[in-house]
């Protein structure tokens, strides 16, 4: 896609990257860079808030395009990007409410009216993630779960008797060893959840990544991110150490990043009163 800069017209659209009570340091946004595709991000008023935006035409970011667009990975990634740099660039002053990507409205005016008519449920969004940041954390088998247990290879034995029960015995132990296995690596997944909530205000539970994307042979047993207070990150990442630095048990394996953006906590669709306790899923 060729980059192309792009003026408010008829023939164009408003892209929303996120909401803040501080406007951005002008020099700053300006050179900051949304889309390739569109126009210099700007801040758009509404009510009490700002919207940091970006025109971009509507020949690429209208329905059936953008669609198309969002099906090619490579696309995707490039507005992926796109879009956490708007939400960077609206984030240097204060707390921000990032948008889902692609949020396109038909001009200034739906957009600032969207956001106005929502402003209640923001105005709290952005007082419960001030001075908070987001951790992700995927736990990972060390090794190879086994799946179902088979004969070994081996092949059923041919004759009765003593033969016969001696394989039905073994094939009985490998499963309930191969259960036990199983349910060591899920419960040692469910103890690092457990410890990091307790210095974490929120926490919630992505869907795990499938080994096609992770590029691992082991299962991810564990995809979270949680939501921590500036002031308490050295007890959450002292506690998050104590697992990454070889971990207390060698049947998992921790990673970590952070901090960031608290995308996973910043959604218009859940209750944003919800306490710590309050898990919500993706």
């Amino acid at each position: 896609m060729s980059a192309s800069a792009v003026s408010p017209a008829a023939t164009g659209l408003v892209c929303a990257f996120a909401v803040t009570r501080t406007p951005p340091d002008p020099d700053g946004l300006a050179a900051a860079r949304g889309h390739e595709e569109g126009g210099p991000l700007r801040v758009l008023r509404a009510g009490g808030l700002c919207l940091v935006v970006q025109d971009v035409p509507a020949a690429l970011f209208g329905e059936e395009a953008l669609t198309e667009r969002l099906n090619r990975p490579e696309d995707l990634e490039r507005c992926a990007r796109a879009h956490h740099r708007g939400v960077e660039a609206a984030a240097g002053r204060g707390p921000v409410v990032p948008l889902p990507m692609a949020t396109l409205y038909r001009g200034d005016l739906t957009a600032a009216r969207a956001v106005a008519a929502r402003q209640p449920v923001l105005d709290t969004l952005l007082d419960r993630l001030r001075d908070r940041t987001e951790w992700a954390v995927k736990v990972h088998a060390a090794e190879a779960v086994p799946e179902a247990a088979g004969d070994g290879g081996t092949g059923a034995p041919t004759g009765s008797g003593g033969g016969g029960r001696a394989y039905l015995s073994r094939v009985s132990a490998r499963r309930r060893e191969e259960r036990g296995t199983r349910g060591k690596v899920l419960a040692e997944a469910e103890a690092v959840d457990a410890a990091l909530r307790r210095h974490a205000v929120a926490a919630t539970r992505h869907r795990p990544q499938s080994e096609r994307l992770t590029g691992r042979r082991t299962p991810q047993l564990l995809n979270a991110a949680y939501l921590v207070e500036d002031a308490r990150r050295g007890d959450f990442t002292a506690a998050l150490a104590r697992f990454t630095a070889g971990g207390p048990d060698p049947a998992v394996r921790v990673e970590a990043s952070g901090p960031w953006i608290p995308y996973s906590f910043a959604r218009w669709d859940e209750d944003p009163q919800a306490g710590p306790d309050q898990e919500a899923r993706s």
